[in-house]
């Protein structure tokens, strides 16, 4: 048995190795979008508790984040936490929380964010999060505020339909105070009242969903309108360097017209 799993290792390696050089050879996703989905159906297919599967889960994470940077994407937006997820069950959503904030605080001092000068931003209704999630939130955005070699969002008590209102709140707002007339409302100066108008490229070039789950669940409803949409069918805590290889090179397979 050890001796065919470290045969199968090294056919993963080999494949892994040949997939790398295959995405390498033509244009790399700019911006990439990811629905982390599958935590509690790994769990329960396997009789854990779903908390189990959420520590996976971040662990995956991590590994995924090192996999954009090892392969030069720019900016990577991750669908963590929906405002729609405050309704399970208390437990599970405060588990949820305690284990962002965790590794939220282990971003703040990790090497590579320094290193790669990755500039890490909160996106969604942030003021349903526990102070002091929002206290790590708040400090590394502080931090890393003056990046610009990579963008990282974390998409957290975030809705695409809420995101949306948020903007047209903010522009009314200004229109009532003299500050935007109606003529310069257009879609371009209505994506810098977006989560994401800090960004250089607010819209993803690819959008990833685990699972085997086909839709995007109001995740960047406006920045997606051109994105081009994969979805996997294994679940976030199963979710290996292979599959986001594949994506990609589906990603460059595709031919990206934007209605020309």
């Amino acid at each position: 048995m050890l001796s065919g799993l470290l045969k199968a290792t090294g056919v993963y390696k080999i494949y892994e190795k040949w997939l790398i050089e295959q995405v390498r050879k033509t244009k790399m996703p700019k911006h990439l979008g990811i629905i982390l989905d599958g935590n509690r159906r790994w769990a329960y297919e396997r009789n854990l508790k779903n908390n189990e599967g959420h520590k996976l889960g971040a662990i995956v994470g991590e590994n995924f984040l090192d996999w954009c940077l090892e392969l030069n994407v720019k900016t990577v937006t991750v669908f963590i936490f929906s405002a729609e997820n405050f309704q399970r069950s208390m437990n599970e959503v405060k588990g949820i929380l305690s284990l962002i904030e965790r590794y939220a605080t282990k971003l703040g001092s990790d090497p590579k964010i320094h290193n790669k000068k990755v500039r890490i931003k909160a996106i969604g209704r942030l003021d349903y999060l526990p102070q002091s999630l929002k206290k790590v939130l708040k400090e590394i955005e502080s931090i890393t505020e003056e990046y610009d070699g990579h963008y990282l969002n974390l998409a957290i008590a975030y809705g695409g339909r809420a995101e949306i209102i948020d903007a047209v709140k903010r522009i009314a707002k200004e229109a009532q105070e003299n500050r935007i007339g109606i003529d310069e409302i257009n879609e371009k100066s209505f994506t810098k009242y977006l989560y994401t108008a800090h960004l250089p490229n607010p819209y993803p070039d690819l959008m990833i969903r685990t699972s085997g789950e086909e839709r995007l669940s109001g995740f960047l409803l406006w920045q997606s309108a051109y994105s081009e949409l994969c979805f996997i069918d294994v679940s976030w805590p199963e979710f290996r360097k292979i599959d986001l290889l594949r994506a990609i090179r589906t990603y460059q397979k595709r031919v990206r017209r934007f209605g020309k």
